[in-house]
């Protein structure tokens, strides 16, 4: 598992569609903020169908933690299978000091 793996750990079961968020606060610096459109993409298999990839545009709470407007970003999945559980997804995104930013995020599957 790469250093930059995010904390959040969703589980979601076959047949659902779900919105994820990934916090990028621990990786940014002061006042920085991310930027543009985020590239979310599976590295494990093609199952996946990953939509809404954004930005967050307002304040949320991730993992019991708030999350600024501009630093974590936000996505929608659905087509998993527990056969392939669990799943890796990349999240690169770029950032108001020009920066370029990874994360990966692991997925799990639960029988519906």
């Amino acid at each position: 598992m790469p250093a930059n793996t995010a904390p959040e750990r969703p589980v979601i079961a076959v047949g659902e569609t779900r919105n994820v968020a990934v916090s990028f606060v621990d990786v940014l610096d002061d006042g920085e903020l991310l930027t543009g459109t985020p590239t979310v993409v599976e590295v494990t298999t093609n199952d996946l169908t990953l939509t809404n990839k954004t930005v967050n545009m307002a304040a949320i709470t991730i993992n019991g933690q708030n999350v600024a407007i501009g630093k974590a970003v936000q996505f929608k999945v659905s087509g998993q299978l527990v056969a392939n559980s669990p799943y890796t997804i990349k999240i690169t995104v770029n950032t108001s000091a020009a920066q370029t930013l990874v994360k990966y995020v692991v997925l799990s599957v639960a029988e519906s």
